[in-house]
């Protein structure tokens, strides 16, 4: 039964309001290796949302003793987009690492000069964004921001 449930879950149109709920399972180095939509329904003890209530779900689900972290998909730059509470800085996406010091999710480092911003776990480049309404790409060999032709 559970094994049809979830497909349920994952297979329908997901609208993002408050009855889903986002797990990610991490490999090596704390590397989100997949992200997995759940029914807040299993998650609650008392009426109220325990996260390893969805761990425990998604084990016996999947048969194995794997490490699942809850990520927010409301979550990013440590600001939740609704006006909720933040939750571990980011929605994590595959390639992300979960940083357990910071309880943060960090996404890929886009190129090596970059900077993380504590505050946000995201990376900064050297130099900021210019601010001029143009479209801009970064360019790693001299460091700039170039204005996009296309």
């Amino acid at each position: 039964m559970d094994r049809i449930k979830f497909w349920y879950l994952t297979h329908q149109e997901v609208t993002q309001d408050n009855t889903m709920a986002h797990f990610t399972k991490l490999g090596v180095g704390n590397i989100v290796e997949n992200v997995i939509v759940v029914h807040n329904d299993e998650l609650l003890v008392d009426g109220v949302e325990q996260e390893h209530k969805g761990v425990e779900f998604l084990n016996n689900l999947f048969n194995e003793r794997a490490v699942w972290k809850q990520t927010s998909y409301n979550t990013h730059g440590g600001i939740h987009k609704l006006g909720g509470t933040p939750f571990r800085k980011n929605h994590a996406g595959i390639g992300y690492t979960y940083d357990q010091d910071r309880d943060a999710f960090i996404p890929p480092k886009p190129f090596p000069s970059w900077i993380l911003n504590e505050d946000t776990c995201n990376w900064d480049a050297p130099t900021p964004y210019p601010d001029d309404g143009e479209r801009y790409s970064w360019v790693e060999q001299s460091q700039s921001w170039v204005i996009d032709d296309g």
